[in-house]
């Protein structure tokens, strides 16, 4: 398996861009929304060309990354117990 790459090298948090949302650095484009289309089926190639053409093919990997990091760090209460 490749080594992942650096996450924090492509995406930002600031409370003065879009709200707090993570966003790819150096843009406005939110990371949620290239996650979006990555679960709707689209291709890394076709995020870039049709929807995207600032971003690369690793910025979108490193948001891959920040999810699964996001994911792996939290913790989880079941929402039966909730």
């Amino acid at each position: 398996m490749r080594q992942p790459l650096e996450w924090r090298s492509h995406i930002a948090v600031d409370p003065q861009i879009c709200h707090g949302q993570p966003c790819f650095k150096g843009t406005r484009i939110m990371v949620y929304l290239v996650l979006e289309l990555l679960e709707a089926g689209v291709s890394f190639e076709r995020v870039v060309k049709d929807y995207y053409p600032g971003l690369r093919r690793e910025s979108i990997q490193a948001a891959l990354h920040y999810a699964a990091n996001l994911i792996k760090e939290r913790e989880f209460i079941p929402y039966s117990q909730v």
